[in-house]
């Protein structure tokens, strides 16, 4: 292969529309911009959202609520959830909770909730417990850590 023999891929390429360049050319006179007016005019149309001189929707509209930038997105699993998906004696932390399926999304911590029976024993790792669920896990022979 020599350099004189190198092309572009099928399709990377595309001309250029040159516009306003005579009738034949099918986009001459106008150059596809209609009549006069002010979209037809050069520099910049109208804004987004602009309704022609009416009130725009977004002003319209009142504002509600607030988004908290600061807040805090704690994934809440229940003890009873534990129960169910891991077996007599495991080690639950995050990587595993993430394993079996019980938590997915992107998150700051997890706590875990009293909801449901604990009848195996486990070690349980999470950032927060309510004392309900604490005192469910080590009723049940099991161990409560915070990380």
């Amino acid at each position: 292969m020599k350099l004189h023999e190198l092309s572009p891929a099928a399709g990377s390429k595309k001309e250029v529309k040159r516009i306003g360049r005579g009738p034949a050319s099918g986009q001459g006179k106008t150059a596809g911009k209609g009549h006069k007016g002010q979209k037809a005019r050069a520099g910049r149309g109208m804004q987004v959202g602009f309704e022609g001189g009416q009130m725009p929707l977004q002003r319209r509209l009142p504002k509600r609520g607030f988004v908290n930038i600061f807040a805090k997105n704690i994934v809440t699993v229940n003890v009873g959830t534990l129960n169910a998906k891991f077996d007599d004696g495991a080690v639950i932390d995050v990587e595993a909770l993430k394993a079996a399926g019980i938590i997915k999304n992107r998150f700051d911590g997890v706590k875990i909730l009293s909801n449901g029976d604990v009848t195996k024993k486990f070690t349980v790792k999470a950032d927060a417990y309510s004392n309900a669920a604490k005192e469910k896990i080590e009723a049940a022979g099991g161990k409560a850590e915070v990380i």
